[in-house]
């Protein structure tokens, strides 16, 4: 069934479109798995045909409404609907007999798919189209408010923003969970905070601006604060824009928002080396691919080398290296070449190839170790600019007190700190440009990436701010304004020293910790009697390993804000209590990651997923009970829909967990399955707990404890209900 009509993976762009066709592609397989009895007109295919052309009536209606309040997409659905329901019932007739052969299920299979792929992208494209229309009106608003001169129509125009801010934020977020790639996610949450951050700026600024029109510091500060935003709305654009068809990344305008890095480019020129070696050689078209790389690494190189703050040490260590890997690299292509014109044994590609990967190791080590080296510096030098950013705030409460002739030594104070927070400024920055370069995941990248952008954009307006206030010292919205921007240097600030922590957490080597010492265990999980000597991780498996966990620690910490809701709730909560512990194995889980924590072993991993089940288990009992209370409708409905997935998330943790594995190999993919289908466990009932507060707020329902004194639930109705599910939603 893999090429049953399903269109490339690359077209799917959302999680929602992935889920509805999931279980379709389940149900058709099973069809065709049994296809001969399909032809002979089996009682049990035939109500399974059945259901599928009833499921698939539904979602033609559907699609149909779509269609109707779109005219924009009109034609195109209604010829996608038409296809669908045609493909609906030739199933029904291939299940019953009327069609024969199994060719004709494999057919009808393949139509039913690509034609509701092409309607849940037709329906995603009316998504999109919304969620630009959102952001072209907020546009408007900003054009509109950059262009007001009085405040009254400045009130006007900036409740008419506000309005139209809070529908883009919604349609932004429910966009970024939906879509399936992580760097799209990553960029779209930080041009909502981007966004977010701004809006207080643009007002205590365009304020400022109105009360000393001839101010150009004060115009200075609107008008990047207007640019920033802007900037955001492009990046939403961009991403929402590429899951449109023919808006793939082949514009010049991806070159803006998408940037490689050192480690990319590292890691990509060793699968390239390692495909040569496979290959027994290189063709002229992967010798220019191995050369083009090369010239990006060594580019991205500069940025460690050409640094200020680089050590003189660590900056010979990795231009020696960058040569060495050319040299390497530039042996490899003339074996390629003699092999390809002369023939003879592959020795020679061997040892090339194992020379060219060896220096790309050891240079990746040398990039990590001197980003490391500054990102250790970062925190004390986000503690020393916040110092000055707030003394520039002292200097403006002390311009409004002082007499005038101090006012020359104060301005030379403030002078002499503002150099100083440039000084400051240009090395975070810095710090923050060499951790996108080692950042292993994608998240990580464009956290790194937009901390440099916002740092280098709103930095010197601290300073801007600073000399309005200084200029206007009895103004208060040029108080206002300064103390603005002083909060967003301290966010920025408090960003990246986050932002190195993590990454230095990642890349921190602990050779007695991370070594697992327990791969295998003699007698337990199914591994061999023979025990095995502790092995230290390479650089991939650490480095997935380690991506994984940050993501279960994310998950943890989503968990513990939505447990934070219910503090006014009776202690005897079940459902927080439940998530609580839940959220406390899954850190633990990410400590084991980093060869931290209690969790020593991966015996000790394992026993702390078979509890970390058994309880998500218990939780999804309480909130079943919980869920016969909640009335009927949308909120209820969402609620169902994220507790029936708890199941099965609980029955694969359980079934990686008692999986018997032999040797390292097995036992260590065995530790990376068991955290990822943690991390889908959590995943899920992160949301049942946050739409259990929202239903427990919306209808003001009492505490599941209650529910299990007071109140029976009817079996019979629920089970009427389930047994009502589409096809189609599984």
């Amino acid at each position: 069934m893999a090429d049953a009509g399903l269109p490339r993976a690359a077209h799917i762009k959302t999680r929602s479109i992935e889920r509805t066709l999931l279980p379709l592609i389940k149900q058709i397989s099973s069809l065709v798995a049994t296809r001969g009895e399909a032809a002979a007109g089996g009682a049990a295919v035939q109500r399974v045909g059945a259901a599928v052309c009833c499921a698939v009536e539904r979602f033609v209606a559907v699609g149909e409404t779509i269609a109707d309040d779109n005219p924009d997409v009109r034609h195109s659905m209604v010829l996608a609907c038409k296809e669908a329901r045609a493909a609906g019932r030739a199933i029904e007739r291939v299940c019953a007999g009327a069609d024969g052969t199994g060719a004709g299920m494999v057919a009808a299979a393949r139509a039913l798919l690509a034609s509701v792929t092409r309607v849940l992208l037709l329906a995603d494209m009316v998504v999109v189209r919304q969620l630009l229309l959102a952001k072209d009106k907020v546009a408007r608003s900003l054009d509109r408010l950059e262009s007001v001169t009085n405040f009254a129509e400045f009130v006007r125009a900036f409740t008419e923003f506000g309005g139209g801010m809070v529908e883009l934020a919604r349609l932004t977020a429910e966009r970024r969970a939906d879509l399936r790639d992580e760097r799209r996610r990553a960029q779209v949450a930080a041009a909502r905070n981007v966004l977010e951050r701004s809006t207080l700026m643009l007002l205590t600024s365009s304020k400022t601006c109105m009360r000393h029109p001839g101010s150009a510091s004060a115009r200075e500060n609107r008008d990047t604060v207007f640019c920033q935003m802007r900037r955001a709305m492009d990046l939403i654009h961009y991403v929402v824009r590429d899951g449109l068809p023919g808006h793939e990344e082949h514009s010049q305008e991806a070159a803006q928002w998408e940037s490689g890095t050192a480690l990319g480019a590292l890691r990509g020129l060793s699968t390239q080396v390692r495909a040569a070696r496979a290959r027994g050689g290189a063709d002229s078209g992967r010798r220019r691919a191995l050369a083009a790389t090369l010239r990006a690494l060594v580019e991205r190189t500069h940025d460690f080398t050409d640094s200020a703050y680089t050590s003189h040490e660590h900056r010979q260590r990795i231009l020696a290296l960058a040569e060495r890997i050319a040299y390497e690299l530039e042996r490899l292509v003339a074996v390629a070449v003699t092999l390809e014109e002369q023939g003879g044994s592959g020795a020679a590609l061997e040892s090339a190839c194992a020379g060219a990967t060896s220096a790309a190791t050891e240079l990746e080590k040398a990039l990590v170790v001197a980003a490391r080296d500054q990102a250790r510096d970062l925190a004390p030098l986000a503690e020393e600019a916040r110092k000055l950013a707030s003394d520039l705030a002292h200097i403006g409460n002390q311009r409004q007190k002082i007499a005038s002739s101090c006012g020359e030594r104060e301005s030379e104070r403030l002078h002499s700190i503002a150099s100083r927070l440039h000084e400051q400024l240009d090395h975070i920055i810095e710090v923050c440009k060499l951790l996108r370069h080692i950042a292993m995941s994608e998240t990580l990248q464009v956290s790194a990436k937009f901390a440099e952008i916002n740092l280098r954009i709103y930095g010197p307006q601290v300073v801007t701010a600073a000399r309005t206030l200084a200029a206007h010292p009895s103004s208060a919205a040029a108080r206002e304004n300064l103390d603005v921007f002083v909060d967003m240097w301290a966010w920025l600030l408090s960003d990246s020293a986050r932002l190195a922590k993590e990454l230095l957490d990642l890349t921190e080597e602990r050779p007695d910790k991370q070594q697992y010492s327990s791969l295998p265990r003699p007698g337990k999980h199914g591994t061999t009697s023979k025990p095995l000597k502790a092995v230290k991780l390479d650089t991939e498996e650490q480095a997935k390993i380690a991506k994984s966990g940050l993501e279960m620690k994310m998950m943890s910490s989503e968990m513990d804000a939505e447990t934070e809701k219910w503090q006014g709730a009776d202690e005897n909560n079940d459902i927080v209590k439940r998530a609580k512990n839940m959220s406390s194995m899954a850190f633990a889980m990410y400590q084991f990651t980093k060869g931290e924590g209690r969790l020593n072993t991966t015996q000790d991993l394992f026993t702390q997923a078979e509890y970390f089940a058994e309880e998500a288990n218990r939780l999804y009992k309480i909130v079943r009970q919980f869920s016969y209370q909640v009335p009927a409708g949308t909120v209820k409905k969402e609620l169902l829909e994220h507790l029936d997935k708890v199941p099965t998330y609980v029955q694969q943790l359980q079934f990686t967990v008692k999986e018997p594995t032999v040797g390292r190999a097995a036992t260590f993919s065995k530790v990376d399955n068991v955290i990822q289908e943690t991390k889908h466990l959590m995943n899920v009932i992160s949301k049942v707990v946050t739409t259990c507060f929202d239903c427990a707020n919306k209808y003001s329902l009492c505490m599941p404890e209650r529910v299990a004194m007071h109140w029976k639930p009817n079996l019979r109705k629920a089970s009427t209900f389930k047994s009502e599910n589409s096809v189609l939603n599984g």
